[in-house]
């Protein structure tokens, strides 16, 4: 793996603020954050990671009461914050902390745009620097504590080389004469919203349905969710990790009403059955005795017009973006679709309201998103 001199490591309140003033006079920030989502029923962050000029600070939030000196540099405009694929972290510091981040530069889009057939992290580093990251630290448990030194080297060489990249791709992209393209797409990345934490009780018909389960079947499907949910709670873990998908349909299907037969469902460990067999029986026998399940309601659907408004702007931009060589989602996105769909604008001066569509999407694209909708009018 890469050496790099060690990163400082901020894990107290006092040593967030001291950095404050040290950040706040950069022009940027390269940022990236680790989560356990992989090993906790509730995902969070657990690691910022965040490069400037003078190096590498690794902040630790478990051990810091108040991160909100972060969040009002995340929000100053006035600084740059660099992220490779920003989608994911931003929302995950929307949903802890409900941080605003603007002024973002994003590696990935970046790349995308200025047409990069491989927009991986590793991949652009290897093209753009040379450099060789050492990914085995990927899937680690961030949410431990301590974290080993390879843990931390890992997780300051995702932001260490985000601001030399980025360099290179702005570089680019002002060559192509594509850079007020790639600040529009940028600045929608502030009006992600941050992921839904509920639990959908009627989250096994999506399981059960594509399965072909029916009846009772989907009946015992519904305890067998209802109880992996439960236990995933009780011990901290994704629900993935108490039980997957597919073993809920198989026990499901096969309706063992003991543990000889419950042994017989395909992988299902030895262990798993003498922790949980007598709880997954239980499920089991009242999804027998339980009345047969109704489709949940369906949210209502939007009206003909705002569907058929959606529709033809769906089709306006497949062509746009094959016409363009590009995907779909970066002439606009799905969001923006809807938003027009639903408001219907007449005139550029309305377009301009519509978050996403920035001064560049309105000069290319407004006249002809208008007669699209004045079409379909």
């Amino acid at each position: 793996m890469t050496s790099l001199p060690p990163a400082a490591y901020i894990d107290s309140d006092a040593k967030l603020r001291a950095l404050i003033p040290h950040f706040s006079t950069e022009p940027f920030l390269a940022l990236d954050t680790e989560s356990n989502s992989l090993y906790a029923y509730r995902e969070q962050v657990c690691l910022f990671q965040v490069t400037t000029r003078k190096g590498d600070y690794l902040i630790d939030p478990f051990g810091i009461a108040d991160m909100s000196p972060l969040g009002r540099v995340l929000a100053n405009p006035r600084i740059e914050k660099i992220f490779h694929a920003a989608e994911y972290d931003i929302m995950g510091i929307k949903r802890d902390y409900g941080f605003q981040v603007v002024n973002v530069f994003d590696t990935m889009i970046a790349a995308r745009i200025a047409g990069h057939a491989q927009v991986g992290l590793n991949t652009l580093l290897q093209e753009q620097l040379g450099v060789q990251l050492d990914k085995r630290h990927q899937r680690d448990n961030w949410g431990k504590r301590p974290l080993d030194g390879d843990s931390l080297l890992y997780a300051q060489m995702d932001s260490h080389f985000l601001p030399m990249l980025r360099n290179d791709l702005y570089d680019e992209l002002k060559l192509q004469g594509r850079f007020d393209e790639v600040r529009d797409a940028f600045a929608e990345l502030a009006f992600i919203d941050p992921p839904i934490l509920e639990f959908d009780p009627d989250g096994y018909w999506h399981i059960g349905r594509p399965m072909g389960l029916r009846g009772r079947q989907l009946a015992i499907l519904r305890e067998l969710y209802l109880l992996r949910e439960r236990l995933a709670e009780e011990r901290d873990l994704p629900p993935f990790k108490v039980l997957t998908n597919d073993r809920l349909v198989e026990i499901a299907q096969h309706a063992p009403s003991h543990k000889a037969s419950l042994a017989e469902v395909p992988r299902l460990s030895p262990g798993f059955i003498r922790r949980y067999g007598d709880s997954v029986l239980e499920a089991v026998a009242n999804g027998q005795q339980a009345h047969l399940p109704r489709p949940p309601r369906q949210p209502r659907l939007a009206n003909t017009r705002v569907l058929n408004r959606y529709t033809a702007l769906r089709e306006w931009r497949k062509q746009r973006a094959s016409a363009r060589g590009v995907d779909s989602d970066l002439i606009v996105s799905k969001n923006v679709l809807w938003s027009l769909a639903h408001q219907a604008p007449r005139t550029l001066d309305d377009l301009s309201g519509i978050p996403g569509l920035g001064p560049w999407r309105l000069s290319h694209y407004g006249p002809e998103l208008l007669e699209v909708l004045e079409k379909v009018r």
